[in-house]
């Protein structure tokens, strides 16, 4: 078995997670599939802020988990869901870190979302 690399964000590589004060609501296949006021906004290096949204505010009945998986060093092990009404677009169009590393421990049972694979993330400021 092969050990995980473990990384800890700083100076060269950041991670700041902060409140999203805005509403969000995602849409994929015309249906509302999250609407929150509870989001966290993570901005990752030079990455785009990304948006994650407690599951309690995920209709996850719309969701399929699905057997792809993914590591990131910095954030832990991420499994993935599919939206059925998005079509193939919505294919492992939803992540979450349901184990992350101590430094993002605040996205645990939080989920984000492909901006591609979905009709619209919607930032309501």
């Amino acid at each position: 078995m092969t050990d995980k690399p473990v990384k800890i964000p700083g100076p060269d590589h950041p991670i700041t997670i902060t409140p999203q004060r805005a509403r969000v609501v995602v849409t994929a296949g015309g249906r509302v599939i999250a609407d929150t006021t509870r989001a966290l906004n993570l901005q990752e290096a030079s990455y785009p802020a990304v948006q994650y949204i407690p599951r309690d505010d995920v209709d996850m009945s719309q969701l399929t988990r699905t057997a792809h998986a993914s590591h990131c060093p910095y954030k832990g092990d991420a499994a993935y869901f599919s939206i059925a009404a998005a079509g193939a677009r919505g294919n492992n169009a939803v992540w979450t870190y349901e184990h992350p590393h101590d430094a993002v421990l605040q996205i645990a049972g939080y989920v984000a979302f492909y901006p591609d694979r979905v009709d619209n993330i919607d930032i309501q400021r």
